[in-house]
């Protein structure tokens, strides 16, 4: 019954359409026709109380009457062949698509809509659904990389207090300054994990209190250079900082939030840059924004990590150390951050072994940029004041 329900309703709408328009016509033929006839004869002559007069009137009412039912019946099966024939057309595609949609709410979501040749509008429906259960796969696999990453980086602190734990409870271990400051460090890694969460879905949820306002590009890579040199000495990594080609550039954001993204976005260059390797941050314009630019010559990133940089815990080689590879949620902080600016954050590299260079775009205000709704400052805007914003 259900199976039949499209051509049932095709045919019904059809039917009410052409008994409609039968009973126009009726009504037309029946009470303008026969007048207009009627005086048409009289004009050729016939008298008014003639009997052929009666006959032919009553000939010209059963031939209206025979034709438009004829032109009726007619008409109705041309729309029962019509409707059937849609209904066969639409039934294999949308039952198709009914099925795969039962699927993907079963959870199946490998599931897809084949090639079906229907017409173009059936068609894009197929591709629009293949390219939403196609998101909805990637989405439930970051899920579940998600949850296992998750997994795997609380299980270590975890172990180590616990064990820490029931030797102190054992009387196997004593609080010793080495026992103290393992147990600060694990402690301190799992509120660094969770503050990072809570960060990073601040961020995505859109619920990041920017104060924005001008600064100098060249402030903003300096601070950053500043606060990672200890670690790039350390690691024997060369940090350059070269604003000299514009050393005027203005950039539309939150001091505090861009330094952070720059932060990460060393602290990840360092991790991928061995001793003896360089990492340069620059500034540049592009259009109506300014790029900044950490640019090293590391290990590089093959072609097909490239698109995963910014995920959650992604890491391009599990093999690893973790505490080499970070929590891996930093850049993904430092994408919704960029994105809260309006800008853009991207990451390029020609393969293993050849460097990678990350790219913050950010707005301008010496081009203006369109965006309300963000702080700025009053001041007016010069290089001797925008070190107090």
């Amino acid at each position: 019954m259900r199976r039949h329900a499209l051509a049932t309703r095709l045919l019904a709408g059809q039917a009410v359409v052409l008994l409609a328009g039968a009973l126009t016509v009726g009504l037309v033929a029946a009470l303008v026709g026969p007048p207009i006839f009627h005086e048409h004869l009289l004009q050729t002559g016939h008298p008014e109380d003639s009997p052929e007069l009666a006959h032919i009137e009553l000939a010209y009412r059963d031939a209206s009457f025979i034709s438009l039912s004829l032109g009726l019946v007619i008409s109705l099966l041309a729309a029962g062949a019509v409707s059937w024939f849609l209904a066969r057309l639409l039934r294999r595609p949308l039952g198709l698509v009914t099925d795969a949609a039962r699927e993907l709410a079963r959870g199946h979501y490998a599931t897809r809509v084949p090639d079906v040749g229907s017409g173009t509008e059936l068609d894009t429906l197929a591709t629009s659904f293949n390219v939403m259960a196609s998101r909805l796969e990637g989405v439930e696999d970051t899920r579940r990389r998600l949850l296992s990453d998750l997994a795997h980086e609380l299980r270590t602190p975890i172990a180590t207090l616990a064990a820490y734990h029931e030797g102190l409870t054992d009387g196997v271990i004593t609080l010793t300054p080495e026992a103290r400051t393992v147990l600060v460090e694990q402690t301190e890694r799992l509120a660094r994990l969770a503050d990072d969460l809570d960060e990073v879905s601040r961020a995505e949820e859109g619920r990041l209190a920017l104060t924005r306002a001008p600064v100098l590009a060249a402030d903003l890579l300096r601070a950053a250079a500043d606060s990672v040199r200890d670690p790039y000495r350390g690691g024997g990594v060369d940090l350059r900082v070269d604003v000299d080609p514009a050393p005027d550039l203005l950039v539309d954001a939150d001091r505090t939030r861009v330094g952070q993204v720059l932060t990460n976005v060393l602290s990840n260059a360092l991790r991928h840059t061995g001793p003896g390797g360089t990492v340069t941050l620059s500034a540049h314009r592009d259009g109506a924004e300014v790029v900044l630019q950490v640019r090293d010559d590391g290990e590089g990133i093959a072609a097909n990590q490239l698109p995963h940089v910014f995920e959650r815990f992604y890491r391009g080689d599990s093999a690893r150390s973790r505490d080499r590879s970070g929590s891996g949620i930093g850049l993904t902080i430092s994408k919704a951050i960029v994105d809260a600016h309006g800008g853009t954050i991207d990451a390029t590299s020609d393969g293993a072994g050849t460097g990678a260079t990350f790219r913050i775009a950010l707005p301008s205000p010496q081009h203006g940029n369109g965006r309300e709704g963000h702080a700025r400052s009053d001041e007016p805007v010069s290089p001797s004041n925008l070190h107090k914003t």
